[in-house]
This record gives structure tokens, sequence and C-alpha cells, in this order.
């Protein structure tokens, strides 16, 4: 059984997939107090494996999204296995403190300041910026890097951080800005 915060069908609206449809599986619980996250870890039932896949299946995308919270708390290798079953595509977005099981097809990493990473792979950073020191995420292979404004709110000191550090690209919350359901 999985603490589930919600499932549901939109358009991935942040990072390397942005605009692609997806369905997001929202885990409730974290390992770490993020002052801008937009879990309720409080909310949630216990699904099992086979309940997720059912409510994954009522969409008609490949893509599947598994956030938080940190779903690295509870993702196991038996539910990446049914969801390739069943044809997905299977996308996690992780603060990368935990080891994840093989097989997960896109690893998003979005590192916080003063943990140690324990993810084995990653396709794409994406930090959340702060004024952070960020160079020191450069050090983690991955295809592509990406600094994000904080909710929204630094948008212009994103853009100037880039402007003189050309290695990382921009992403938008635009699921936020343009108000997708």
């Amino acid at each position: 059984m999985k603490k589930i915060n919600e499932i549901f069908y939109s358009l991935q609206g942040e990072g390397f997939h942005v605009g692609t449809p997806a369905v997001f599986v929202r885990f409730s619980g974290c390992n770490l107090h993020c002052d801008f996250c937009d879990t309720k870890h409080e909310q949630g039932r216990m699904m099992s494996d086979e309940e997720i896949l059912a409510a994954v299946r009522n969409y008609p995308c490949r893509m599947v999204i598994l956030t938080g919270g940190e779903p690295g708390l509870w993702v196991d290798d038996q539910l990446v296995t049914a969801l390739h079953a069943a044809g997905k595509y299977v996308c996690i977005e992780t603060n990368g403190t935990r080891v994840l099981p093989e097989g997960i097809d896109w690893v998003t990493c979005s590192p916080k300041q003063g943990t140690q990473l324990r993810v084995q792979r990653v396709d794409e950073i994406k930090v959340v910026y702060q004024g952070q020191d960020v160079e020191p995420y450069l050090q983690i292979p991955a295809s592509a890097y990406f600094l994000q404004p904080c909710s929204c709110m630094n948008t212009t000191e994103v853009v100037d951080y880039i402007k003189g550090h050309p290695v990382w690209r921009l992403s938008l919350q635009i699921h936020k800005l343009i108000a997708i359901p």
C-alpha cells in the first residue's frame, strides 16, 4: 500500500517534458520540509498498486509522472514493472535522497541544499533557485540542467543567473502561469 495524495491528468508544466500530456501520481509524505512545497502531506489515502494502475489506465496518455512529496519513499520495483506492463513511460520527480528502483525511464532530480544524494541515475537536474550556490549540481551527470524560479517569484533573478551561466536552462511552472488544470 502506498499513500497517494492525488492522481490526475494534465500537461507537464515544467522541466524537460514541458507541455507533454501525463498522468501524475502524487505521493504524500517527504523526508524533507521545503517551505515552497505544493503537496499537502496530511492528505491522501492508502492505495494498492492495482488501484493506482486502474486509476492511471483511465487516461489516454503514455507518460506517468511519479511525484510528491517524495515518491522515493513509496515507489518500488513492483509498481514500476506494473506500469511498464501497462505500456507506460515512467518518470519520477525526486529530491534524490533515496535509492530508486531500477527501470524508471526518466529521473528528474530536484536536489535540495545540504542533502546527500543517493539516487543512482539522473536524466535531468531541476533546481528551485533561491539564490543558493547551484554550481555543485553541475557535477551530477545529467542530460539537462534547469533552474526554476521559486513559485514564479524571482524570475528576473533566475534569468540573469542563467545568462551569466549558460549551461543552465530556464524552467517555468507554466501550469501555474497559465492555470492549466
